[in-house]
């Protein structure tokens, strides 16, 4: 099974979803349910899979540090939509560890999530945070 990085993408944000809510989970056992619901046998797990996963995992409140002064003052991670959140750290890790992910395509990236797992308000939102951290990062 050869995946896009786009569909890579896909399947890293499902199984960050599900591991947000049960973070006790099986994360190779999640990455086969997401890969090959169908089937019993194993199949390989894509190394992007993998990464963007652990990556946004294991740096996840280094991340959060991060996104957190491109919220209004009155808003904080907690009142952010789960699906928003975890898009947001999905962008600005691929923006920072994954050096062969250029920043438009991050950011597009993000915003392709957001368009199929939240709403249009949710991808003006991740829209108007993006925006931000690259009109930073030109500065």
């Amino acid at each position: 099974m050869s995946l896009t990085r786009h569909e890579i993408r896909e399947k890293a944000f499902q199984a960050l979803f599900a591991l947000n809510a049960n973070p006790d989970a099986d994360e190779n056992q999640l990455f086969q349910q997401l890969l090959n619901p169908e089937e019993a046998d194993a199949v390989e797990i894509p190394a992007y899979l993998s990464t963007l996963v652990t990556g946004v995992r294991e740096h996840q409140a280094e991340l959060d540090a991060q996104i957190q002064p491109y919220l209004s003052q009155t808003w904080s991670l907690d009142r952010l939509a789960k699906t928003d959140l975890i898009i947001l750290r999905m962008a600005f890790f691929e923006l920072q560890f994954v050096d062969d992910v250029p920043t438009k395509v991050a950011v597009n990236e993000a915003i392709e999530l957001t368009k199929a797992f939240s709403d249009d308000r949710s991808r003006k939102f991740v829209s108007g945070v993006l925006g931000k951290v690259v009109k930073n990062q030109a500065n």
